[in-house]
């Protein structure tokens, strides 16, 4: 049983909260893209709003265990106390040590502390006791909220989880958990998967999975070539994972005998190179010119594939449909993009499963007009190939 924080009694007491502060940003350190902070306001709230105390701690980039200062967490800091703007937060200098418990302990009701970069410390990915201890003294109840980092067995996702009394899951975890359970568990019907990205080798476990219980899977992005190589179609200079063709054919096979609706793109867009300004026509898949690659569905597929989105109960989508950077590649994931908000319209449950998807959403400007778009992308896919996350299970007593 795991239990919300706003089922717990935090007046007085010290929440220390795994976040997911991980947030992009520009040369200058500016933040890019705040998304998954402002994900993570309704669970501080929740705590400060009871008279409660919020440390929070969380990673940003890959310091490797050494302080490395345009990795700090200081400038996010600023950005959360823009964000709420009536509260007090307070950066820490370090995230365990005498100093931090001290700044902890004098804090008062209704503040945040926010602590530094849990990655300066190469003992947090090793998921070390001591150090998982040392967080624990900093917090009298344990909330974990960030859900783009439980499938890592770390220091501040798992292993602070046995020195805490009291253990709770936040309202962004829980709601992602609900939102990607019900999908998969008990969706309204037709259930209709989008995958794509580059490589089919990130996704075979996630599409066998699906095959338990989606009706429809679409296939688009770098993958759908290996999927093509795998039935005999010459492909040109497209992408292809040849180590993964048996694969590919063993997912082709199972479909079919599972009676699952597994479709393949019917058209591309091609390219004489791998460049935003690259010469490009539209060809069947068929049809692919030696030379040539393929970096997105075609205008034919992209009509295809938006049918089924606008007729289906739900839509889970993990992966874009071509190269979404280069404008030239993109109409194919607008066109899942615009689908899946037309039929969130219609009353449609859509899902955007993290990662890649999320980012292409976001840059066409449709988050909000989906259901819910994750804050995690390797979290969500190893939740949809049904495996069992550590930051989550360390919550479940």
């Amino acid at each position: 049983m795991i239990q919300r924080i706003d089922a717990v009694d935090v007046a007085g007491k010290r929440v220390l909260t795994r976040v997911d502060f991980n947030v992009p940003q520009d040369s200058t350190g500016a933040i890019t893209d705040d998304t998954r902070i402002r994900e993570s306001l309704p669970t501080i709230e929740s705590i400060v709003g009871r008279g409660g105390i919020a440390i929070l701690m969380s990673h940003l980039g890959r310091p490797k265990g050494a302080r490395v200062e345009k990795y700090s967490l200081r400038p996010i800091a600023e950005h959360l106390q823009t964000l709420l703007p009536d509260r007090r937060v307070i950066v820490a200098s370090d995230c365990i040590g005498d100093a931090v418990e001290d700044l902890c302990s004098i804090a008062g009701a209704g503040d945040i502390v926010l602590l530094e970069n849990l990655r300066f410390h190469a003992e947090e990915e090793a998921n070390d006791s001591a150090f998982s201890a040392a967080l624990a003294r900093l917090g009298d109840v344990y909330c974990n909220d960030a859900f783009g980092t439980a499938h890592r067995a770390h220091a501040s996702t798992a292993g602070v989880a046995e020195h805490v009394p009291t253990v709770c899951a936040g309202l962004l975890l829980d709601k992602e958990l609900t939102y990607l359970g019900s999908a998969l568990a008990d969706p309204r019907r037709p259930l209709v998967s989008v995958m794509g990205g580059s490589k089919i080798s990130g996704k075979i476990d996630v599409i066998t999975a699906l095959m338990d219980s989606c009706d429809t899977i679409l296939i688009g992005g770098g993958m759908m070539f290996t999927f093509l190589a795998a039935q005999g179609h010459a492909v040109g200079s497209s992408l292809v994972e040849h180590e993964k063709l048996d694969v590919a054919r063993e997912i082709l096979s199972l479909a079919s005998q599972r009676n699952i609706n597994l479709v393949l793109p019917t058209d591309t867009v091609i390219a004489d190179a791998f460049a935003a300004d690259a010469a490009t026509q539209v060809v069947d898949v068929h049809s692919i010119p030696d030379g040539w690659m393929g970096l997105d569905i075609g205008p034919e597929t992209a009509e295809r594939y938006a049918g089924t989105i606008r007729t289906a109960g739900t839509v889970v989508w993990n992966g874009p449909m071509g190269v979404f950077e280069f404008p030239a590649f993109a109409a194919g994931t607008r066109a899942i993009a615009e689908a899946m908000a037309a039929a969130t319209v219609s009353g449609t449950v859509t899902i955007v499963g993290g990662g890649d998807s999320a980012a292409a959403i976001t840059q066409f400007g449709m988050s909000s007009h989906v259901t819910h778009v994750s804050t995690g992308g390797g979290a969500s896919l190893e939740f949809l190939e049904g495996k069992a996350l550590p930051g989550v299970v360390a919550l479940d007593r």
